[in-house]
């Protein structure tokens, strides 16, 4: 289909149309196949949604806490070791809930991170033009298509182009060195403006490779790093279970947004967690160290009231009685003395 029509390079300021059109940057990367799929290259008139296999999903059933049963956990060691078991298996629960939010919050480790503030291109760059070719009449609903490329060119300044295609030149066995080739000729062809980012998808046999080019004020915004992670979304998105439209879509949504704003790391967040779950179970173990020690004092006090009181009686009755004697035999001792010295005397 193409865009025919528009001039050739010679009538844009002396562009040749070779491989990087001045300072254009073209380059070009190799996806993997979806195996299983017998007629995913060709022509489609149905827009089917059916990206590879599909996913199982996993079913759990809850079967409540099998043999523990009545009125919650019952006093005793058996008791607070059951209490300990529960609270650290929780505490592991919100950890591992934490880190998962914090990775995910911050991308999957499969998408390489933003590590640079990049700037949007000022409005007014762009020369507006459509947003994709189909070759191979694989986009049914356009405006999904679109919704994420968009959202792209808002995000970064930056116009992207789909062309969707099979072949390069009547051949279908295409080198990616080839595709970039071809790209940074269509860019001379399709485009007046250096703020356009011309993506040529080209998938056969199962397989795809992408060509690409950049244009010359385009590639501030998009550098290595940038066209990394676009490849990375696209890698991940192509073995999902989602249109062609949303596809496309989501890979140029998800890459301007992400290169638009630095990734921040995780592991902040998984430590403060990390903290806070520590605080807990240190203070949960003084709690329980505690009550145990509450325990051994009420146990001595138990047995202290079961003794029987004669027993105590008994036993302080005996010391008092061998004082008593103890002080009877001093005075009476005393008394002799002194009736035997009053004697002497007389």
């Amino acid at each position: 289909m193409g865009r025919a029509g528009r001039g050739g390079g010679g009538s844009r300021g002396g562009r040749s149309g070779g491989f990087s059109g001045g300072s254009r940057r073209s380059g070009g990367f190799s996806g993997g196949g979806r195996s299983g799929r017998s007629s995913w290259s060709g022509s489609r008139s149905s827009g089917s949604s059916f990206f590879g296999p599909t996913r199982n999903r996993t079913i759990i059933v809850n079967n409540g806490w099998g043999g523990y049963r009545g009125g919650g956990y019952r006093g005793g060691s058996g008791g607070t070791t059951l209490l300990a078991v529960v609270m650290v298996i929780f505490l592991l629960i919100i950890v591992f809930s934490f880190v998962s939010v914090a990775i995910n919050g911050s991308g999957s480790s499969s998408i390489t991170p933003s590590t640079v503030e990049r700037t949007p291109l000022p409005a007014g760059l762009v020369n507006e033009t459509g947003y994709y070719t189909d070759e191979l009449g694989w986009i049914v609903d356009s405006g999904a298509l679109t919704k994420g490329m968009k959202s792209f060119y808002q995000e970064t300044g930056i116009q992207p182009y789909l062309y969707i295609t099979d072949s390069v030149d009547g051949s279908h066995d295409i080198s990616i060195q080839a595709l970039s080739d071809y790209s940074a000729k269509l860019y001379d062809q399709m485009f007046t403006d250096e703020a356009h980012f011309l993506v040529v998808f080209c998938e056969y046999d199962q397989e795809y490779n992408v060509g690409y080019t950049i244009g010359a004020q385009a590639k501030s915004v998009l550098d290595d790093e940038a066209m990394g992670i676009f490849r990375d979304y696209m890698d991940r998105y192509y073995y999902e279970d989602i249109s062609e439209e949303e596809f496309f879509s989501r890979t140029f949504a998800d890459t301007g947004e992400r290169i638009m704003t630095v990734t921040k790391s995780p592991w902040p967040t998984v430590l403060l967690v990390f903290g806070l779950v520590l605080l807990v179970a240190v203070l949960f173990f003084w709690w329980k160290k505690h009550k145990e020690q509450e325990a051994l004092k009420d146990k001595h006090t138990e047995e202290m009231l079961k003794t029987p009181i004669e027993t105590f009686g008994d036993t302080e009755a005996e010391e008092l009685a061998k004082k008593y004697q103890q002080s009877e035999d001093v005075s009476q001792a005393q008394v002799t003395d002194s009736a035997g010295a009053g004697e002497s005397k007389e």
